[in-house]
């Protein structure tokens, strides 16, 4: 079987054959994976299923210049993080890498981008530099044809009357926002929306007591007057997303996949259905590490769907979309 580029990987086949030459390619390029290897003792020639693929803690982009190329970096994505946290960071040396991983993803779930007009309401992100998510929706809304997509930065007057003029226009209109905006939204002014679907990409970044899922989207289903709330389930370190479209229930693309592990013994993983920490396969992630042990608790339900339940106790509060039980 010839190597083929993630974005046209479509078998579980291709997937097993490209993650254990990612595992090569990372155990001969990758410094710091490699030195996680040696202290598990794994024997790279032994590694031939992706069950035995050992996955790096994500803290390890806090703590070292996770790198398996010796291409220039092109851009630094950061974590948010909080006051005198450190910060997560992702060196990436190419970044056409990400934007066919998030392009061919949206697509997949959604349909053509292009198609959609665009409106994001990201001011947490937007108050800083360094943020993926808003390296994404920005290219989302330049591939818009609409010249009403855009960021909404302490806006909210003009968001919500060009969100009600494009609703009642029936086009296709994609409300992506982080959670505490998405609520001053739904509090100041009043919807009933048909065609508009509603995306929230994480919590409250400190601005409000956080909330678990069930009743933000309840409030936003309310308030928006919509029958679903979609998610993004991205982070930092990752250059591949899971999306739901509703009921919190989140469906990886062919080049991504979660693993549940045991919460006790991270070498250990879980049987289906149950819950425990969530290691993410991102065969896009092929310049710095795919295999990433998050801090996030979810539960696997079949091949390529998953849900997200929490954080483990003491996790500092991180950009990914998550409701803290």
């Amino acid at each position: 079987m010839q190597d083929i580029p993630f974005y046209k990987i479509t078998t579980s086949a291709q997937f097993e054959q490209a993650a254990i030459q990612a595992f090569m390619h990372q155990y001969a390029n990758n410094e710091v994976y490699a030195r996680f290897c040696h202290l598990l003792h794994i024997d790279a020639n032994a590694v031939t299923r992706v069950s035995q693929i050992p996955f790096m803690p994500i803290s390890f982009f806090k703590e070292y210049k996770v790198l398996a190329s010796q291409q220039p970096v092109q851009t630094i994505f950061t974590s948010s993080g909080t006051t005198g946290n450190t910060t997560s960071k992702h060196y990436v040396t190419d970044t056409s890498l990400y934007e066919e991983s998030f392009t061919s993803c949206f697509n997949m779930h959604y349909g053509n981008i292009a198609d959609f007009t665009v409106l994001a309401l990201l001011p947490s992100y937007l108050d800083r530099s360094g943020s993926s998510l808003i390296y994404m929706v920005d290219h989302f809304i330049k591939q818009s044809k609409n010249p009403k997509s855009g960021f909404y930065l302490n806006e909210l007057n003009k968001l919500a009357a060009t969100l009600k003029k494009m609703d009642a226009s029936g086009e296709k209109t994609l409300l992506i926002g982080v959670s505490f905006a998405l609520l001053d939204l739904i509090e100041n002014y009043d919807f009933q929306l048909k065609n508009t679907m509603i995306m929230e990409t994480g919590g409250m970044k400190g601005r409000r007591k956080e909330l678990v899922r069930e009743e933000l989207h309840a409030r936003l289903k309310k308030g928006f007057g919509v029958n679903q709330i979609h998610s993004e389930y991205g982070m930092t370190e990752l250059l591949s997303q899971a999306y739901s479209c509703g009921n919190g229930i989140f469906t990886t693309p062919p080049w991504m996949d979660i693993h549940i592990r045991d919460t006790e013994d991270a070498l250990t993983p879980v049987k289906p259905g149950k819950t425990g920490g969530i290691n993410v396969i991102d065969l896009a992630n092929s310049n710095s590490c795919p295999f990433i042990a998050t801090q996030d608790l979810g539960r696997k339900l079949d091949s390529n769907r998953f849900e997200v339940l929490g954080r483990f106790d003491q996790s500092d509060i991180r950009g990914c979309n998550l409701m803290v039980l």
